[in-house]
């Protein structure tokens, strides 16, 4: 059902001079009477903001800790919504922060309190952040692991009764309902790229439809992950050439929070991804239908190069710390594979079309064994492109996968997005560079824009302090990182630039004594590790994830360690971007680092109220090579100990 505006239009009234009238109500009286500072950065942002809206752009809102966007981008988005009777897209960086919106105490139940609002919102989560029944119940029948045994067992009864009607199911299946779980052990039930949805015989009790089907039908604001949103991008229209819908339903506006980090999403969003197996079960079921004996010579030629070109992969691919993309060789022997596999590919999809027309084959075979080739020969020529492709290989205890990734997106974006005609918002606190928004701009393809600056209104002289460390051997940095947190008693984030580092300092850790906890990213799904780090204020949280989103003030985070400068890792994608640049240190590597050094030093102070101590860790070399740029973005002047 269509919600009501929070304000009347009568017959002679424009929305937006209404809009600009409610709003300016908002912020000079009623949230001040509710206790709120009047902010001025908050009302030039609104303003500035109202023109995106009102003219349907392009709008980079540059706004600093404490400014109060989120109030701003959220009243905005939901009144545009209930006008244009189609839900507002709130897009985040990563999955992990998606939650932080709608927590309890949040910003949304806030303005909903404050303005005596009922707000809609509900959650689009990845396929990733469900539990996938078709790997769990084989799974109960053969482990003796507890943890697993206590997500089938809370599996709702209906899953299992065939004959129940569908008014009677409920949602299930969120990775945040299984907190218990650790990261790996969620990878052994929860859905992968593997799984064959469409043909699943639990489709339609699948917790993963029944969460998409919830919320398609938001009212006000859907909120998802830059990675969700993209994915619905690049999908939207082979989904419904498949007589599937989006994954979205269309948007009256979308919010990228954290919008400098969506060029990845879009590039992610864009990959191949072969799986060792699947094109082995792709064509394995080909060969069961009655085909011809050509067919089944190319079928058998296309396994034995596949094979040898997995095995290539896995002998060539080196690890890279930060990163759990390995790196793979542009290796001739590994070219001249794929070569000849997209040769053989593109002769099988010939054979395709007569064995189709000679034989009775199945019409959906046909066509999952015809995309899933397209798509295959699609990538190798993507690879075999020098200078197109950025390609790595993923493996994990049960996979392994080759990874093909379009460089640039520009185009693409410019096409599939950014002509829509509908209002885009980009917030963050660190989209320019010195007032510059052309390379943000430029990566996304976005020709036409407007923007905006507005600084923190926090007084860091006098809240915050900042002390610099110079690293003469990791166990000399432990050792002392931890008498930090034994002096704070806790109350700490330390960032982490890997999960290699953290596991470093766990390491060291466990042999300790601590008077307090300390909580690792990927223990527990991340809202119940975060809940856990603000309701208990002598925690220590370590994460290596967390340098954006996280908003805990107050007692629980009055001091923020940063473990070495966040510098991007010497990965495949890095790498590649590296290559394509004069200098890589002064256009990729030390713009990346201070960018994100900026959001992990924003986690400290969140309120007039919050005061504390961050702690910059970094070598010697990193000292005299970096210094004089780190100084410009430091909120405060730093004391070296």
């Amino acid at each position: 059902m269509t919600q009501k505006l929070p304000f009347s239009i009568s017959k002679t009234e424009l929305f937006f001079d209404r809009l600009g009238d409610y709003v300016g109500d908002v912020f000079y009286d009623i949230l001040p009477e509710q206790g709120y500072e009047l902010r001025d950065e908050q009302i030039y942002m609104a303003f500035q903001i109202e023109q995106a809206f009102k003219n349907k752009s392009v709008s980079f809102a540059e706004a600093g800790v404490g400014t109060g966007k989120t109030f701003v981008y959220l009243l905005y988005s939901i009144c545009y919504a209930r006008y244009m009777r189609k839900p507002a897209i709130i897009s985040c960086a990563d999955e992990t922060l998606i939650e932080q919106l709608v927590k309890k105490g949040g910003d949304i139940e806030k303005l909903e309190k404050a303005l005596g609002l009922t707000i809609d919102v509900r959650l689009a989560k990845s396929r990733e952040q469900y539990v996938c029944m078709k790997k769990l119940d084989p799974l109960a029948n053969r482990t003796e692991d507890e943890d697993i045994l206590r997500v089938h067992e809370e599996i709702p009864s209906f899953v299992y009764d065939t004959s129940s009607s569908m008014a009677l199911f409920d949602r299930y299946g969120d990775r945040k309902d299984y907190p218990w779980l650790s990261n790996p052990k969620w990878e052994q039930v929860g859905w992968d790229p593997l799984q064959q949805c469409s043909t699943c015989e639990w489709r339609h009790r699948c917790g993963q439809t029944l969460h998409r089907n919830f919320y398609r039908e938001s009212t006000d604001l859907i909120i998802c992950s830059h990675d969700f949103y993209m994915e619905h991008v690049w999908t939207k229209e082979s989904r419904k050439r498949e007589g599937q819908l989006p994954l979205l339903p269309e948007a009256s506006c979308v919010v990228f929070d954290e919008g400098h980090l969506l060029e990845f999403s879009a590039q992610k969003a864009l990959t191949y991804r072969f799986h060792s197996e699947t094109l082995t079960t792709v064509l394995t079921a080909y060969m069961n239908q009655n085909v011809r004996e050509e067919s089944l010579v190319l079928i058998e030629e296309i396994l034995v190069l596949h094979d040898e070109w997995f095995d290539v992969l896995r002998d060539s691919a080196k690890t890279v710390e930060g990163s759990n993309r390995l790196d793979v060789p542009r290796s001739k022997v590994m070219l001249d594979l794929a070569a000849k596999m997209d040769q053989y590919v593109q002769e099988l999809l010939e054979q395709l079309v007569f064995d189709s027309e000679l034989f009775t084959l199945e019409d959906y075979h046909v066509k999952i064994i015809e995309e899933y080739l397209e798509f295959f020969s699609y990538g190798l020529t993507t690879l075999l492109k020098e200078g197109e492709g950025i390609f790595w290989l993923e493996e994990t205890e049960f996979e392994t996968s080759f990874v093909i990734m379009p460089r640039l997106v520009e185009d693409i974006l410019q096409k599939e997005v950014f002509s829509q005609g509908i209002p885009f918002i980009f917030s963050s606190a660190t989209l320019s560079k010195n007032g510059d928004f052309s390379y943000i701009a430029n990566s996304l393809g976005i020709t036409n824009y407007s923007s905006f600056t507005v600084a923190s209104p926090f007084d860091y002289e006098s809240q915050m302090k900042l002390t610099g460390h110079i690293e003469e051997s990791e166990k000399i940095k432990w050792e002392r990182i931890g008498a930090a947190l034994t002096n704070n008693e806790g109350h700490s984030l330390i960032l982490f630039t890997s999960v290699e580092e953290m596991n470093r300092f766990r390491k060291w850790s466990d042999q300790q004594s601590w008077s307090f906890d300390i909580v690792y990213e990927g223990d527990q799904e991340i809202s119940v590790s975060v809940r856990h780090f603000q309701q208990n204020p002598s925690t220590v949280l370590c994460a290596y994830h967390l340098w954006e989103g996280l908003d805990v003030p107050g007692e629980s985070l009055t001091q923020v360690i940063i473990s070495s400068l966040p510098f991007p890792p010497h990965d495949p994608v890095f790498q590649a971007k590296r290559k394509h640049v004069e200098d890589p240190m002064t256009n990729i590597d030390t713009p990346y680092m201070l960018l994100r050094l900026r959001q992990g030093m924003g986690r400290l102070i969140r309120s007039r109220e919050d005061h504390g101590n961050i702690h910059l860790w970094m070598t010697e070399d990193q000292r005299q090579s970096h210094f004089e740029e780190i100084k410009k973005v430091l909120p405060v002047e730093l004391k070296w100990e």
